[in-house]
């Protein structure tokens, strides 16, 4: 159950920590100096490089969680609440990578900046909702035992 744990709260990390750095300290600073071709181009390599990590995460999240659940016979609401918004995250990334990410990477290819500006402004969204769902998930996990 521990080294469950450990993975789970590893890969967590992992996830919401690279969303954060993404949404608060990469978007603002690419941003700030690389023009817009460079910049859909400089994103589409960042998010191939963590989204191979993100992959993983997601899969040691849902398989350690459903671990400790499975361990647990009475698991606490909150455990449930964890469940239920993992899975959620899950299926926003999935969405993010099957369709707005495919679309930035045919836009970049096409040289097509206007549609990479807007497949790159849906991940935006979909990415900053994802983290709100993390940290909540966060703060359940942290503060929901004791309710």
């Amino acid at each position: 159950m521990r080294v469950a744990l450990f993975l789970h709260l590893i890969s967590a990390v992992v996830w919401v920590g690279g969303m954060f750095l993404a949404y608060v300290a990469v978007r603002p600073a690419v941003t700030e100096v690389l023009d817009p071709p460079q910049r859909l181009r400089t994103w589409v390599g960042i998010f191939r490089r963590f989204f191979l990590w993100v992959w993983a995460a997601v899969a040691v999240i849902l398989l350690s969680g459903f671990a400790m659940l499975g361990e647990m016979p009475d698991a606490p609401r909150s455990a449930l609440v964890m469940a239920v918004v993992g899975i959620v995250m899950a299926g926003i990334f999935f969405y993010i990578f099957i369709a707005p990410f495919s679309q930035l990477r045919q836009a970049v290819r096409a040289e097509d900046w206007q549609a990479g500006a807007a497949a790159l402004g849906r991940i935006r969204q979909l990415v900053a909702l994802n983290l709100t769902l993390g940290i909540i998930n966060i703060g359940v996990a942290v503060l929901g035992p004791m309710f």
